[in-house]
């Protein structure tokens, strides 16, 4: 009888759950066993767990064979335990040492002749492995630079079954001859993208091989304006307007102006695109904020995540400390739009399933962009409308007043006249000067959030703006009047008061002042009000 075991690792969702695989031989009929809550996709491990062996010049123990994934009552699916399994089976056979393998994390997919095939999750199973204190991880070749993210982790990258064995065994290392054949597709690649995703991790190049600049959109000096706000606070931007106002150029210049991510915040991205298979080929790191702008046709499971089986990272989360554009907001599915509060205000989601519960990671910036009616035209000079009054009022109501509750800055796109047009590239602000006083107005932030759980005024609770930093004497006057007259909520007159932070942040004052308040209020319900003079931080 022969026993030996190793360990690979389950993914739930984004996290990863450490999974002993144990493999029992013993005198019977020939026959392979496996057991501990597998899918199909891992059923199927057995043939070709038993093709690899041979076809790597291994014999294949002709005796009784149980392989055991504990624990058992973890769903585990995927093909990222052959290597872990055909190790197992061949150490339990006396083939390699089972004191060997019995610290090693293995994660990869065996080809029937024997090569190790790269699976999508590697970061995030790699950090499994770590956190539970493992220090040794055996990846397909192409996966290294993946798992190599994670510190304290000695990363063993190979080819091939038979190059694994020979490490093992303290054997000479065959060479194996890389997979990269001129003229045809890279076959070993495929494995870490999803077919049909139709969607990346950021903005695509432009025609001219360059990132959207935000000297591109003409006029538009009130959205200009909310954009930068919504980029130094991450706020959430309601963008309202006719046809061709520019909503869409000014959202897709949005990304550009966040500055780079954090290490940890870069980790928690990779983890979530590894896992849906969206990592850019060459790019295991992805450092910059994720754009997502998914089609107005989009269901539920493609925005919050779900699917089949174990739900799958959605929109939400594929947009994780990135942007998520939504254009044609109106015409998504009601019930697709009010699914977005609760992560507006948790940060995350939590998808329920038939097949288990997963907890996704969801702190986007929300931008929406919507016309004024069915047609567009509706209060623009010379527009013509002919929706009636009531279509209009049904199309404005597709965004829930509770969704819109949620929403920091809303502002009204107007057409660009043709002067601005003319007048387009003069004075007209790039996007790294912009960005250059948002990460300046950042940095105030979170020198004032130093030691606490928070980095940007978006994230803050109300209640601690309120108690723990003041604002000048009268500042809160009008807000406080909006809200006794029922046009603001208790949240509305939260997300006032952050917003306010971060005009005050790209002033350079050190707390908001009665004007800093205004321009708030003014971002917050589109309606201008004059500014009084004052005094000394008084109003006069």
């Amino acid at each position: 009888m022969g026993f030996a075991r190793t360990c690979s690792v389950a993914l739930v969702g984004v996290e990863g759950v450490v999974v002993e695989v144990q493999a029992d031989l013993e005198p019977g009929i020939a026959a392979f066993t496996l057991v501990g809550l597998p899918d199909k996709s891992l059923s199927e491990s057995r043939d070709r767990v038993r093709a690899a062996v041979v076809n790597s010049g291994e014999t294949w123990p002709q005796k009784k064979l149980t392989v055991g994934l504990s624990p058992a009552s973890v769903p585990k699916s995927g093909s990222g335990f052959d290597l872990a399994v055909a190790c197992a089976v061949l150490a339990a056979a006396e083939r390699i040492a089972p004191a060997a393998i019995a610290d090693l994390m293995m994660i990869g997919e065996l080809g029937l002749d024997g090569r190790v095939r790269p699976v999508r999750g590697v970061l995030p199973a790699v950090l499994a492995a770590s956190d539970a204190g493992y220090r040794h991880v055996v990846v397909a070749e192409r996966t290294v630079a993946e798992a190599s993210l994670v510190p304290g982790v000695s990363v063993l990258g190979v080819r091939s079954l038979r190059q694994l064995i020979a490490v093992l065994n303290d054997e000479p290392v065959p060479q194996e001859p890389p997979e990269d054949g001129e003229g045809r597709p890279d076959a070993l690649g495929a494995g870490l993208t999803v077919p049909g995703a139709g969607i990346g991790p950021g903005l695509g190049l432009g025609c001219e091989g360059r990132q959207p600049d935000l000297a591109d959109v003409a006029g538009q000096r009130s959205a200009r304006k909310a954009l930068e706000t919504a980029a130094a606070g991450g706020h959430h931007l309601y963008l309202s307007g006719p046809p061709g106002a520019g909503k869409t150029m000014l959202a897709e210049r949005l990304p550009g102006l966040l500055p780079p991510l954090a290490a940890k915040e870069s980790l928690e991205v990779t983890a979530v695109h590894s896992v849906a298979g969206i990592l850019p080929p060459g790019k295991p790191l992805v450092d910059a904020p994720p754009y997502c702008a998914p089609h107005h046709s989009a269901t539920m499971q493609s925005i919050i995540g779900g699917g089949s089986g174990l739900p799958r990272p959605g929109a939400v989360s594929l947009a994780h400390h990135g942007v998520l554009f939504l254009d044609e907001a109106p015409e998504f599915h009601a019930h697709v739009l009010d699914a977005l509060r609760q992560p507006l205000e948790s940060g995350h989601v939590v998808v329920a399933r038939a097949a288990g519960v997963m907890r996704l990671p969801a702190r986007f910036l929300l931008v929406l962009a919507a016309n004024p009616c069915p047609c567009g035209r509706y209060a623009t000079l010379g527009g013509g409308c002919e929706c009636q009054p009531s279509i209009v009022r049904r199309y404005q109501a597709r965004l829930s007043g509770p969704l819109l509750d949620r929403i920091d800055l809303r502002v009204a796109v107007e057409p660009v006249s043709r002067s601005e047009l003319h007048r387009h590239g003069a004075g007209a602000e790039p996007t790294a000067k912009v960005a250059a006083r948002v990460r300046e107005a950042r940095e105030r932030a979170a020198t004032r959030y130093e030691g606490l759980p928070w980095r940007t005024n978006s994230e803050v609770p109300g209640h601690e703006l309120r108690t723990r930093w003041r604002l000048r004497t009268g500042a809160m006057r009008d807000v406080e009047r909006e809200m006794e007259r029922g046009l603001l909520t208790a949240r509305g007159l939260d997300r006032v008061l952050r917003v306010a932070w971060t005009v005050a942040d790209l002033a350079g004052h050190d707390r908001p002042d009665f004007g800093d308040v205004a321009e708030a209020l003014e971002l917050r319900t589109g309606v201008h009000r004059g500014v009084p003079a004052t005094v000394g931080g008084s109003i006069v």
